[in-house]
């Protein structure tokens, strides 16, 4: 489906000003570039923990500046925007969603730092237990990272609803995970400080899953203008199924 039918579908306010439907257009096109930037580092991330790659863990954390410099360059746009067009409806919706949208993705690029530093230092320590549950975790959450950036593309508030509902199940898995480690860690005191580093890995991943959510949630206001936060379980089970 084209950019413009969805734009249509949505019924984004027309203007006499072209150059402003460009500007709306393009301020969702580089927040999802940016998204795709942040999949692509979060992706690494979980690998070079699993193959202990410390050559690629390094070179996540020297292109971190990357998506900092996106986030700033959207945000200065979508205030621009705002200051010279005084959006209303669901224009402004879609620039809010758009800047708030790009504060998650950012602290999902700071989370896939961290679990980058964790992979040089688990690579100088040994392989720990544990990277069964961080390949497990870190597969869900790139699933929901990837879905809910495709529900934004699509404006799809019932999907975007769908891949909230899975964050529940990354949190069940965390706690799992870090009970089984403390276990381990109890086991095998001498594995504490190894563990401990996949603890941390760990925490990362189920953090990239609640800035996933937030971004669904932008989602579902975007499109429905109204706060996710406010819908009871059994609202949004109505909505889903």
């Amino acid at each position: 489906m084209s950019s413009k039918i969805v734009m249509d579908n949505l019924k984004l306010d027309k203007h006499i000003s072209k150059k402003f439907n460009e500007d709306l257009e393009d301020i969702k096109t580089a927040m999802l570039a940016m998204g795709g930037l942040v999949e692509k580092q979060l992706e690494d991330s979980i690998a070079s923990v699993i193959n202990a790659d410390s050559k690629l863990a390094e070179h996540i954390i020297s292109t971190e500046n990357k998506i900092d410099e996106m986030e700033k360059d959207i945000d200065e746009t979508c205030i621009t925007l705002i200051a010279r067009r005084q959006p209303a409806a669901t224009d402004l919706r879609l620039v809010m969603a758009v800047s708030k949208t790009i504060r998650d993705l950012e602290r999902i690029g700071d989370e896939a730092q961290k679990i980058a530093k964790m992979a040089i230092k688990l690579t100088e320590e040994g392989h720990p237990r544990g990277y069964q549950e961080v390949r497990h975790i870190g597969s869900c959450v790139r699933k929901m990272l990837r879905d809910c950036l495709d529900a934004f593309s699509r404006f799809d508030a019932d999907s975007a609803i769908s891949t909230m509902l899975q964050d529940e199940q990354v949190d069940k898995d965390y706690r799992t995970a870090i009970r089984e480690t403390i276990t381990f860690m109890m086991e095998d005191p001498r594995s504490i400080s190894r563990s401990m580093n996949v603890l941390w890995v760990l925490k990362s991943l189920e953090r990239v899953g609640d800035h996933a959510k937030n971004i669904c949630e932008q989602v579902v206001y975007l499109v429905q203008g109204r706060d996710i936060d406010k819908l009871n379980d059994f609202a949004i089970y109505e909505i889903v199924f």
